[in-house]
């Protein structure tokens, strides 16, 4: 999948930002700094509202978004893209965005993208010992994980390669021990 394979607006600004990140070397900077961002999105409820919401005006929006990126260190391409997105209206679609970047970056590197939910953050080191284990499942493929917290799951993985779907949540359990209860009753 590529980026111009993504549709709609998210889809046209990775695209332009790969472009640039492309040309000015920074494509692993940029991955890292979407990277953080997508995690400061799924993490604090507060600012995925900042970024969505419709009451709050653009010049505050970019104001407030760009305090926050120089709070965690987003310099550069990355904060200047960031501050025109918001400043265009688009600030509630930097997480769709940083999601077709880094999509379009490991389909390029020939590396498979692993979406990952589980109930609560996973820790540096599980997130590796995942990969690692994935790598194999995949036959020695480099692995980058996008890791999602939904704590409705209540515990284990849902993790999804490709058409591939492995879900080990407690809520599908539940589900399915509901099912055979009513085929029993």
């Amino acid at each position: 999948m590529s980026i111009s394979a993504t549709s709609g607006v998210a889809g046209r600004y990775a695209s332009a930002l790969f472009d640039l990140a492309d040309a000015a070397r920074s494509l692993d900077q940029v991955a890292q700094d979407l990277a953080t961002l997508r995690k400061l999105v799924a993490e604090s409820p507060d600012f995925a509202r900042l970024l969505a919401s419709p009451v709050i005006g653009r010049d505050a929006k970019t104001k407030a978004l760009l305090a926050v990126l120089d709070k965690v260190g987003i310099q550069g391409l990355t904060r200047n893209f960031a501050g025109t997105v918001a400043a265009n209206g688009r600030a509630r679609d930097l997480a769709a965005m940083a999601t077709a970047f880094l999509a379009e970056l490991a389909h390029r590197r020939g590396e498979s993208t692993a979406s990952v939910t589980s109930a609560v953050p996973l820790t540096e080191q599980q997130l590796q010992q995942l990969s690692d284990a994935l790598r194999s499942v995949l036959g020695g493929t480099k692995v980058s994980i996008d890791a999602r917290v939904e704590p409705e799951i209540l515990g284990g993985l849902v993790v999804k390669v490709g058409s591939r779907l492995f879900d080990s949540s407690i809520r599908s359990k539940l589900q399915r021990l509901q099912l055979a209860m009513k085929g029993v009753a």
